[in-house]
């Protein structure tokens, strides 16, 4: 038995696969974010301890013999975090997360005084990115900066309360801004860049191999073996590729979760950090990918419906109930509630509809929103310049949904298949503990079952297309009347 455990932003998930792969039962564990200032955004690094030992007793409980069977653990876990660790091994602050903003102006200066940043790292400099977060501490928080001994990743962090090793894997390095993703190695004139050195940083490893053993009181304590080893996974979009098979050149899927993904396999560096693109390592050797990456998704979806007061269910269902006479003149949404990476890398962009009237419905404003997430995809797969894609997986809560699924191939002009909801992070995690504990690759690493196939309406494509049109247009003018206001 094979156990993948995936940090995400708004839960923790731990799924169970056996020696042939088919997934044995799964657990999760909900968690918050914390928004103290704008732009912000953090975690307490403990609540994902806590959430941990959640799912664990769990799996524990309902699966006692896969439980027991258990020969090595794969970690997933939302990218780019920073988790600030004293020489004591405690935590110094709570966990700027992927989604916190707060650096953009560190960002300028960091391009300013230091364009061979994105020549190394491959990678435009935004706040998303670890790097520009240790420098707004190093600004803002200098008593902290000068206490931190170790800068971890999420899920690296929950390694270290799992095994006392300080490891991480190149996928997940890859997106801090001090890996020379060519070499899948720190650069020391990255790190020097930000006054941060190599011993400050974990170890690397390959996501596929064995990062350490399993501590033997935890084990004891989770009724575990002794023998039990932890795989080096991955960041949380290289391990969900991973999940859904997406290891070949070529392969690609959509991630809908609370940010949006469009991920293409490379067998080599394919940086071009001007157009915003992420290049990142993949979580196996030899491999990288290709990311466009927008900041709000799903979670657009969540923020409308707590506003309308309705499920998400019930608003979907409500939806498909609109003709295309009605969706032709609904509002539009440009999904920045966040700021926006790819490909506007612009992170005072602000969420706003378009074309409200007094009998604007909620069903309207809800497919506004999902259609607006859908041209945020639409900018990003023509930053990839849309990479040889001839079909994506899609994955993520928003997968769920038939009928935006649909609009995704419509709008992408793209043919989209969905899989198993157990097709995640979680998976690819345990996957990777798999292959750790000397699994085949071919045999890991299968495509898994389609559950179904979206192709593009042609006959839906002219109205839409004149609508993404008008979505770009309304970004550009925000921007104009941005730089209006005081």
């Amino acid at each position: 038995m094979y156990l993948g455990i995936d940090i995400g932003t708004s839960e923790l998930k731990a799924l169970l696969i056996d020696g042939g792969g088919d997934i044995v039962g799964s657990a999760h564990a909900a968690l918050t974010v914390q928004r103290p200032h704008p732009h912000w955004a953090e975690q307490d690094p403990q609540a994902w301890w806590q959430a941990c030992g959640r799912v664990v007793s769990e799996l524990r409980q309902q699966y006692p013999q896969a439980w027991a069977a258990v020969r090595s653990i794969g970690l997933s876990g939302q990218m780019h975090g920073a988790v600030l660790l004293d020489a004591a091994g405690e935590v110094l602050r709570p966990c700027i997360l992927w989604n916190d903003t707060r650096s953009a102006a560190e960002c300028g200066r960091l391009r300013d005084q230091h364009p061979e940043m994105m020549a190394i790292s491959g990678n435009m400099i935004m706040p998303g990115f670890t790097a520009p977060k240790l420098a707004w501490v190093a600004r803002h928080e200098p008593e902290i900066f000068s206490r931190v001994a170790k800068v971890l990743l999420p899920k690296d962090y929950l390694r270290w309360r799992l095994t006392g090793a300080f490891v991480s894997d190149p996928s997940d390095a890859a997106g801090t801004l001090w890996l020379d993703v060519a070499k899948r190695d720190w650069s020391d004139e990255l790190l020097a860049i930000t006054d941060l050195r190599r011993e400050q940083m974990p170890a690397l490893v390959e996501g596929c191999e064995v990062s350490a053993m399993l501590k033997p009181a935890l084990a004891t304590e989770w009724g575990l073996s002794s023998s039990v080893a932890v795989a080096g996974g991955g960041g949380d979009n290289a391990t969900s590729a991973v999940g859904v098979g997406a290891v070949e050149p070529g392969d690609a899927f959509i991630s809908l979760g609370t940010s949006g993904v469009i991920f293409v396999v490379n067998d080599r560096l394919r940086a071009d950090p001007d157009s915003g693109v992420h290049a990142f390592c993949h979580a196996l050797p030899d491999r990288w990918h290709q990311m466009s990456v927008m900041l709000s998704a799903a979670s657009c979806l969540r923020w409308a419906c707590n506003l309308l007061s309705v499920t998400e269910s019930q608003l979907m269902r409500e939806i498909a109930e609109l003709s295309d006479e009605q969706l032709k003149a609904a509002p539009l949404f440009l999904p920045y509630l966040s700021g926006e990476r790819t490909p506007h890398n612009d992170a005072q962009a602000t969420g706003s509809f378009f074309n409200l009237r007094h009998e604007t419905g909620r069903a309207l404003l809800g497919y506004a929103v999902i259609e607006g997430v859908a041209f945020g995809l639409a900018d990003g797969l023509e930053a990839l310049s849309r990479s040889g894609i001839g079909q994506c997986s899609l994955t993520g809560g928003g997968a769920r949904s038939g009928l935006w699924a649909q609009l995704i191939a419509d709008v992408l002009d793209l043919p989209m298949v969905t899989h198993p909801a157990s097709s995640s992070g979680a998976l690819g995690a345990a996957r990777l503990a798999w292959l750790a504990d000397g699994g085949e690759r071919g045999q890991v690493c299968r495509k898994p079952e389609v559950a179904a196939r979206y192709l593009p309406q042609p006959r839906r494509q002219p109205w839409l297309r004149q609508r993404l049109a008008l979505f770009r247009l309304l970004y550009q003018q925000q921007r104009v009347a941005r730089e209006l206001l005081p």
